[in-house]
């Protein structure tokens, strides 16, 4: 994860974060639509900062933004097929991803601003997740879902 504020960013970081979230979703995003067989499920993970205004996030949440626009376009491009795709936005999550980014400052206001108090949990995720991969699931499909506790909502 980059976070560093916008007019501290290189080149070559830019490179890296957009590689890694843009180009290479992108890529497996396609390989996927070309190879997954009918009735198939496909679950992009995403990212909460997408709904919410913080600073040194921009080139992180920037990277992330296009999988919203590349899962609605490959539902639609694959939905005749019964394929559906989605992407998972999870927030602040208790995860050592997450808090090699953070100061104890910013876990502490990111705990507060949760409905809960709490960060998240993966466990917390995993509903979520079993109910958009599961076969009995063909209505939903082209949609960001944000799960992150009321972090943020959209």
């Amino acid at each position: 994860m980059l976070k560093k504020p916008i007019v501290e960013i290189e080149e070559a970081e830019y490179d890296a974060i957009f590689n890694l979230n843009t180009k290479a979703a992108f890529f497996v995003l396609r390989e996927a639509g070309r190879r997954l067989r009918d009735n198939g499920r496909i679950l992009n993970l995403g990212t909460s900062l997408l709904a919410a205004t913080t600073g040194g996030y921009g080139a992180y949440a920037g990277s992330k933004a296009p999988l919203e626009d590349f899962t609605r376009a490959l539902a639609k491009e694959v939905g005749s097929r019964g394929i559906t795709v989605n992407t998972l936005c999870p927030g602040p999550m208790d995860t050592e991803f997450f808090y090699a980014a953070e100061t104890p400052e910013a876990v502490a206001y990111l705990k507060r601003a949760s409905i809960n108090g709490e960060l998240g949990k993966v466990a917390d995720l995993l509903p979520v997740v079993k109910m958009l991969v599961a076969p009995s699931n063909n209505w939903i499909t082209a949609q960001a879902l944000f799960v992150n506790g009321g972090f943020v909502s959209r």
